[in-house]
């Protein structure tokens, strides 16, 4: 392979191993989770309103069946908000009960009470509370809250357990309040899907489980608190058939529920976090795993916040171990810089050497031409019978012309990629040196979600890809301006490839354009122009069957295309 091609071919194999970018894009999604969290305090100082002024109702109440019936709104709004005064509210409820003499909803709250208490971790509470209740007199629905808080118990009791045993026996205590509760629970109870849903994807019926989210989405209104939890489930049910696109856009459809219904228990919120970090966007995933924890430490779960602290050191070492890869990243970069300023240095002088070579190859072979034109002269007066050597010499002659124009060319074309690579070399140059004082100003300055920003791999890539191939086509066609309308001569009328008004290549003639340079390797070809090998084989199969005449000599007419005629 001729230098020039040489020079060219390891100058673009060095500047193209980009990597892929994601199937979602991370930043649609979470624009609108950025702008409500920033509004954050707004629902929650409103949510507080609304809360102030039902305790106020409350407080002024005498009768005792209307004082019952404010102090449950009161719990239902405190249930999402803050746990400890959700259960003060429901001990509130259970006194005016039964003080009324209603054992169905005194029996009804403590059962809620002992669900408040599991729901948080306090699983020794929540049991004492339900096994100290009396069910006699309790209507259905009642009994239908009292087996939910049983089964609710047990079942985290199942979950956070480490001794297989007891989890068997938490597991079939929880099934058996499980069957008790679907007896007395009403058909549109969120319970009741949510219980039938997660059974359906534990047994691996996705089908079934998909119908009852949809089923439970439309007893729901969309934005409430309870469409955060159908949405919630909506996500794993498209994780689990592994449609990341949907997956992601129903997480952000709950997440965006709670933090607007001022919901401080957010478990929507610690998936999406957990989400982000195994995609590797750690600063995010940390701003939202902070805000999560600080809502869950205003709710008082323990349980929440016994799931939240090991994704924060997960991310903390995220945040780690992609320092010290933008560290080596660098440390490389600089390498490159560096190697590749020697290797321009050396090549300046080595084209540079050649060139004085070629230029006195070329006087040499001028000189012997003018020589052998005047002989040529000279033997034809002075003897016709010298005809037939006359005629060898003249040959000679044009071969040696031939190759005179030759070089002359192969040192125009040469002349014109050397310039052009030396000055893309120094803009690189000038660009890597840009990007390593900024990147060392940014690690001082520890602005590392700026440095993710510019050091963003698919942005890169598109950007320089672009670049090289304007350059590319500007350099082939000032070199060979006809080469087009040359190259469409060789093909079929219907199969001749237009090109853009741009001044660009197509790919195909592109491909042809590597040929006619001497880079025919299907491989090199497809590194070049970053194509699988399979699709450069396809595109030359095609031209070439489109060929006017003598297909199996297409390829060496294109390398021909430009060379002087004898």
């Amino acid at each position: 392979m001729a230098l020039r091609y040489k020079i060219l071919f390891a100058f673009l194999t060095l500047f193209l191993g980009i990597n892929q970018a994601h199937a979602y894009d991370i930043e649609k999604l979470c624009q609108p989770i950025d702008e409500a969290i920033r509004r954050s305090p707004q629902y929650v100082a409103a949510y507080e309103q609304k809360i102030s002024a039902a305790r106020r109702d409350f407080e002024k109440e005498t009768d005792r069946k209307r004082k019952y019936e404010k102090g449950f709104h009161l719990y239902q709004l405190y249930r999402p908000f803050v746990a400890d005064s959700a259960m003060f509210f429901l001990e509130q409820c259970v006194a005016l009960a039964e003080q009324e003499g209603n054992r169905s909803e005194a029996v009804r709250c403590r059962s809620l009470l002992g669900l408040r208490c599991s729901n948080i971790g306090m699983y020794d509470e929540a049991l004492l509370i339900l096994d100290s209740i009396q069910t006699a007199g309790a209507d259905k629905e009642t009994l239908g809250a009292y087996y939910e808080a049983y089964n609710n118990v047990y079942s985290e009791l199942a979950y956070y357990t480490h001794m297989e045993a007891m989890r068997k026996t938490y597991q079939q205590k929880a099934q058996h309040y499980e069957e008790l509760m679907y007896q007395y629970l009403p058909p549109d109870a969120e319970t009741r899907f949510l219980r039938l849903e997660q059974k359906a994807q534990a047994e691996g019926n996705l089908k079934e489980s998909m119908r009852i989210n949809d089923e439970w989405l439309k007893t729901v209104e969309k934005g409430s608190h309870p469409y955060a939890l159908v949405a919630l489930y909506r996500y794993i049910e498209f994780k689990e058939r592994r449609d990341s696109t949907q997956m992601m856009e129903w997480l952000v459809e709950s997440v965006l529920a709670d933090i607007r219904n001022s919901v401080m228990d957010q478990g929507s919120m610690w998936e999406l976090a957990n989400e982000l970090m195994l995609n590797g966007d750690f600063e995010r995933a940390s701003r939202y795993i902070i805000f999560t924890s600080e809502c869950a430490n205003r709710y008082g779960s323990r349980q929440r916040n016994w799931q939240i602290s090991p994704l924060l050191s997960d991310i903390a070492k995220g945040y780690k171990g992609k320092s010290e890869k933008t560290t080596r990243q660098l440390r490389w970069l600089l390498g490159v810089t560096s190697v590749l300023a020697l290797a321009l240095l050396a090549a300046f002088f080595y084209v540079r050497s050649r060139n004085r070579q070629l230029r006195v190859a070329r006087n040499a072979l001028s000189s012997k031409n003018r020589e052998l034109s005047e002989l040529n002269v000279q033997l034809s007066e002075a003897n016709q019978q010298q005809s037939v050597l006359n005629g060898q010499l003249k040959t000679l002659n044009d071969e040696l012309a031939q190759s005179n124009n030759q070089l002359s060319e192969s040192n125009r074309v040469k002349e014109e990629y050397i310039g052009r690579f030396l000055r893309l070399c120094s803009m690189y140059i000038d660009q890597m040196d840009s990007l390593r004082k900024r990147v060392n100003k940014l690690m001082k300055n520890r602005q590392f979600e700026e440095l993710s920003k510019i050091t963003r791999p698919q942005e890169f890539r598109d950007k320089e890809l672009e670049e090289l191939y304007v350059n590319f086509d500007s350099a082939f066609l000032h070199l060979f301006p006809n080469f087009v309308n040359d190259f469409n001569a060789l093909l079929r009328p219907e199969e001749r490839i237009e090109q853009p008004d741009d001044g660009r290549l197509p790919t195909a003639v592109r491909i042809f354009a590597l040929i006619r340079l001497g880079i025919d390797d299907s491989g090199k070809i497809a590194e070049f122009l970053h194509y699988s090998v399979n699709t450069i084989y396809n595109y030359r199969a095609r031209v070439k069957n489109g060929a006017l005449r003598d297909r199996e000599n297409f390829e060496k007419h294109v390398k021909e295309i430009g060379m002087p005629r004898r």
